[in-house]
């Protein structure tokens, strides 16, 4: 959620910094702030609340010049929005940025202020502030200042820590998201709670596990160090080359992140199965294809939590395995019934979600064998559990998701098909990446097709309410298709199974309301009929089936034909894209900022 970027080296780190937390701003925040070491050795802090312009405003005609210094652009958790809270937080020559929560923070505050201690600020992150100080007080160095603080503290954090008397930087983390980073031979050193911070700046990125310290050194022999909190040398770290490149992080010929987004689903769709059927993924694929548990748990939060249940779709259909979906936030508080049996599949873009880290542990802890589905190789999710499958979508950088979904449901697909015995023979594999193509192919005539879409999201985009429905495997699609409808265009959308709006929903239906009518081939007749108790009452009728139902035409206020021949279980995923771009026109209507979305956090680190 909080963006953290530190950066000690060569070239000047206030540029470095602010452009990584301008690449962090998709991760949502509400202010912003930086401080570093000036050429006289001074300590410099510079923080506001509102958008990192608002912070650039305050930079403007100051002496920049150095080569240290750490950033922020913060999320609130403790404390209300404003100058005083916004990070970093300093003392005398310490200077601190934090994301996470103390959950301990009260009681060490009040020991902190019988010992002198004054807060300045309403925020949990000053209390480690006080912390290290006091340690630092007592004539300890900045690294086992750190560790003796960080030992003190409950719940998940990641910290940064610069003192300006060394010129050095410390950084440490319990269940939250950070990334270290090097180039040129360590003549660059960097730290990020994102390594979508340090593209193009590190050439080689570092991975470390909960409770490992992370030292960076501003002398002559610039050293990159792994210590345990006994300040003994680590290993418990990933290293790994920098693949990511600069053009993920540019917009090019689109206006938004998330049309550009939505318009690389085809090309993506298409490299997967080139990347488990004959890449790197090959072998992580057909491991877990000899997997035979009794059941399967699938835990995931928001957009991740609906392509799980897609994926339950293929395997409780097909492969006739019991199939349960678990929101993360509530799976580990209900004491779950789970077993050594039973396989844990959990799904997170980022691999940084906190609420599905959380579960993953608990089915951990109960000797369950855990897979993730996860974007980001090196994530704490990947990290964690027993084997993974790379969803392979790069750099997601709308906060509202769209192109992970695609390839979390069709890694899904290809992750059942495996352990059905399916993909054993290359025939089949050559079978299942036609069917891959041809979605690939029906998405790219339907992003043709846009102005179609936007006429109709020019036509309602005022509408009170919007009701997405559908059923069978397309009830999951009409959930996801309202979160993206609520999270960007900040209108009321609910998504039912179509059987369930006479269930009580039906009572809001009158003229103003919106029905996006989704309708495939599967229960065609019963949800044609489900519509027509909408229509009954002037509900607005926007279907989304089969482009040759001249039925489905007749009954509907506005209609989106789609071509469904032959793509069988794929088309779910089809039809979410035009739900994707639905939503992007409608927002734009309604000129809300579509790839920052108010009040949301590309990815979720705390409860």
């Amino acid at each position: 959620m909080c963006g953290i970027v530190g950066h000690i080296g060569t070239k000047n780190s206030v540029e470095i910094v602010l452009e990584g937390l301008k690449r962090l701003e998709y991760r949502g925040y509400d202010s912003a702030g930086i401080s570093f070491v000036d050429e006289t050795g001074d300590l410099q802090i510079y923080k506001k609340s509102g958008r990192l312009d608002n912070l650039k405003s305050l930079l403007k005609g100051k002496n920049l010049n150095t080569t240290i210094s750490i950033g922020h652009t913060r999320w609130a958790t403790h404390g209300e929005v404003n100058d005083v809270n916004s990070h970093p937080h300093t003392r005398g020559s310490v200077s601190i940025v934090h994301n996470g929560i103390i959950e301990n923070a009260d009681r060490l505050r009040e020991e902190l202020k019988n010992i002198g201690f004054k807060f300045q600020s309403q925020t949990d992150s000053e209390v480690f502030l006080a912390l290290v100080c006091s340690n630092l007080d007592e004539k300890k160095d900045l690294v086992s200042s750190v560790a003796e603080s960080f030992k003190k503290i409950e719940g998940n954090s990641a910290f940064v820590v610069m003192f300006a008397k060394t010129c050095e930087i410390v950084a440490i983390k319990r269940g939250a998201p950070l990334v270290c980073g090097s180039s040129n031979n360590l003549k660059e050193l960097l730290v990020s709670s994102d390594p979508f911070a340090l593209i193009g700046v590190a050439d080689t990125i570092f991975f470390p596990e909960d409770e490992v310290i992370c030292s960076f050194g501003q002398d002559q022999k610039r050293e990159l160090k792994f210590l345990e909190l006994n300040l003994k040398p680590s290993t418990r770290y990933l290293k790994k080359k920098q693949t990511s490149s600069l053009n993920s992080v540019e917009k090019g010929e689109f206006e938004h992140f998330m049309l550009k987004e939505i318009h690389e689903q085809p090309d993506l769709i298409r490299a997967l199965t080139q990347y488990y059927f004959a890449g790197v993924g090959k072998d992580a694929l057909f491991t877990l294809a000899k997997l035979k548990p009794n059941r399967i748990c699938i835990s995931a939060c928001g957009t991740a939590a609906y392509a799980g249940l897609v994926i339950r779709d293929f395997f409780e259909k097909e492969n006739r395995i019991p199939c349960v979906v678990e929101l993360a936030s509530e799976f580990r508080y209900r004491n779950p019934i789970i077993g050594e049996k039973d396989l844990g599949l959990f799904i997170s873009q980022s691999g940084e979600t906190a609420d599905t880290l959380a579960a993953q542990h608990l089915c951990k802890s109960e000797k369950v064998k855990t897979v993730s589905i996860v974007n980001v190789e090196g994530s704490t999710l990947y990290r964690e559990s027993d084997a993974n499958l790379l969803i392979k979508a790069g750099v997601e950088i709308g906060v509202a998701s769209t192109k992970a979904f695609t390839q979390m449901a069709l890694t899904g697909r290809l992750l059942a098909l495996a352990m059905k015995g399916e993909l054993e023979s290359e025939a089949n594999q050559v079978k299942i990446t036609k069917k891959f193509s041809l979605l690939a192919d029906r998405i790219d005539a339907l992003i043709v097709r846009t102005s179609e879409i936007k006429k109709v999201a020019e036509r309602l985009y005022n509408k009170s309410g919007f009701f997405f429905t559908g059923r069978g495997s397309y009830f999951p699609i009409a959930l996801e298709g309202a979160l993206k409808l609520k999270e960007i265009a900040y209108v009321h959308a609910e998504g039912y199974a179509s059987g369930e709006l006479k269930h009580g929903p039906i009572a809001l239906i009158d003229e103003t309301v919106v029905n996006i009518a989704i309708v495939g081939p599967e229960l065609f007749d019963k949800t044609i009929s489900n519509i027509q108790e909408i229509k009954a009452r002037k509900g607005i009728i926007v279907a989304i089936g089969p482009e040759d139902s001249t039925e489905l035409k007749k009954l509907s206020d506005y209609f989106i034909g789609l071509n469904f021949d032959g793509l069988d279980e794929l088309a779910p995923v089809y039809v979410n894209v035009c739900n994707q771009l639905l939503a992007y026109y409608v927002a734009k209507e309604k000129g809300t900022d579509i790839d920052k979305p108010r009040n949301l956090a590309k990815s979720v680190t705390v409860e």
